[in-house]
């Protein structure tokens, strides 16, 4: 491979960027890692109403938390190009405008005046014969010339003889003979360009090599292949890849995949570990699950991308996203706890510090946001027992022993997790118990729940007052349902 390979990333900020398209610029972005090539972001927003500020921040909000940086050299020598070297179709208008006037003058373009009666005839005429609706050519060869106040679209002139064949890097050769193509719209009755016409000009201009996208624009393909032959421009190679079910098959939806891809951020995910597992979606390496990004670049192939769609399983994100929890440094993940704490209204700013508490969650939760509903207890109080837990736990029958181990625990010299266990340990020997039966009924006391890193390491990060306290408030609790029994008997 001698020519600089360059491939692009172009969503449209019409609707949030999701997994899917995430997984398109993952492949296109490793493909030119692999081969020391170019990845280039382009915006796709010629549509103005339906374009929002919104959804271009989530897509360059979710690029960045990804790390999927653009190789744009912000020189703004290409029309429509920022500073940061993303490429906007809105500021490339008269770039289009050109290009149309050239493939009207070169006669591979023409007007057409047909009204949408006529052509609602021409669709109702073609299915009546059991052939697919297209537009039949009626203003193919008029070379009429719009008079003064018409406003015509203008349609490309479509070979009629020989076909297209598409080497595609994962479908294979695609064969679409041109008799099955219409003249479609490149230009619509406002003069705005359409969508066929503005790609192609875009990957001409942007030295695209290879386009990498789903397989739900393998239909666009050979009119794009005809538009750039027709504009003098050598088409890139293409790879169409297999869309993305959710987990009964079916077609994403919010539920499943089709929302923000910055959902999966606020959910707790790593962005090591989405990209792990959309890599992973149609494309393998023999046995290996886990790639680092370094691995990933060297061992990408897009050949070896599978042809059939492949199914989310979140079961498997999840997996993978508390493989990398268990990896990360704790300052890291203390971090991202913090976050996610403050932004459920929680006060950090006191003990017990968040890399310690980062570093043992880290190694028992799936996702930085069960980490940190696994955490609040040790910042605030908590409202109310876990119902289930509490009557479980907190019973007539275990008042005694708490009473005890609040009592160990206030003799305590330091409050260091051993000696917090072997009072525990004390505790229950006296009592005759297995160690289980009092730390559960101590963890509910001082958590709320059920669920809490090992009981002596629970504590010593919750500190000796609160935990005193909470267990006063679990002893009320319990001498409230004694004397209700009494009462009733």
């Amino acid at each position: 491979m001698t020519a600089e390979v360059i491939t692009r990333f172009a969503p449209s900020p019409t609707g949030f960027l999701h997994i899917g398209g995430i997984r398109t610029a993952l492949f296109s972005w490793l493909y030119a890692r692999r081969h020391n090539g170019r990845f280039m972001l382009r915006i796709e927003d010629t549509d103005r109403a339906r374009s929002t500020e919104a959804a271009l921040e989530v897509i360059l909000d979710g690029m960045a938390w990804l790390g999927l940086a653009h190789d744009g050299d912000g020189s703004g020598n290409m029309a429509g190009m920022d500073d940061k070297g993303i490429v906007y179709q809105s500021r490339r208008m008269q770039v289009y405008q050109d290009a149309i006037r050239k493939l009207l003058e070169r006669e591979r373009a023409y007007h057409c005046f047909c009204s949408r009666e006529e052509l609602e005839a021409m669709r109702k005429e073609a299915m009546s014969r059991g052939e697919k609706p297209r537009y039949n050519g009626t203003c193919r060869e008029r070379g009429r010339q719009p008079a003064a106040g018409e406003t015509p679209v203008v349609r490309f002139k479509n070979p009629i003889d020989g076909d297209v064949i598409i080497d595609d890097l994962i479908q294979g050769p695609v064969v679409i003979g041109n008799r099955e193509l219409d003249d479609l719209i490149i230009a619509r009755s406002d003069g705005s360009p359409t969508y066929n016409l503005t790609v192609v000009v875009d990957d001409a201009a942007m030295g695209v090599t290879h386009v990498i996208r789903g397989d739900d624009h393998l239909n666009n393909t050979p009119r794009q292949i005809n538009i750039f032959d027709a504009l003098g421009y050598d088409a890139p190679t293409y790879a169409h890849i297999p869309l993305i079910l959710d987990p009964d098959g079916k077609k994403l939806s919010k539920r499943h995949g089709a929302a923000s891809v910055l959902d999966y951020r606020d959910q707790g995910y790593l962005p090591e570990a989405l990209l792990n597992y959309l890599v992973r979606l149609g494309w393998s390496h023999g046995d290996q699950e886990i790639f680092s990004a370094a691995e990933m670049i060297e061992l990408f192939d897009i050949g070896q991308v599978n042809k059939a769609a492949a199914a989310l399983n979140p079961d498997k994100l999840a997996w993978l996203n508390q493989h990398y929890l268990r990896e990360g440094r704790a300052e890291r993940i203390a971090c991202l706890l913090k976050t996610t704490l403050v932004r459920l209204g929680v006060d950090v700013s006191g003990p017990p510090d968040l890399k310690e508490v980062a570093g043992i969650q880290k190694e028992r939760v799936k996702t930085i946001t069960e980490m940190a509903g696994q955490s609040r207890f040790l910042y605030e109080e908590f409202a109310e027992y876990d119902q289930t837990a509490a009557k479980k736990h907190l019973r007539p029958v275990v008042f005694e022993a708490l009473q005890q181990v609040r009592e160990a625990l206030a003799g305590l010299d330091a409050w260091e997790r051993e000696a917090i266990h072997a009072a525990v340990n004390a505790v229950a020997e006296q009592q005759a118990m297995k160690f289980g039966k009092i730390a559960q009924p101590l963890r509910v006391a001082v958590t709320g729940s059920a669920v809490s890193p090992s009981i002596d390491i629970t504590l010593e990060l919750l500190g000796r007052d609160r935990t005193l306290a909470r267990l006063g408030r679990a002893l009320e609790l319990i001498q409230r349902r004694v004397d209700a029994r009494a009462m009733d008997s």
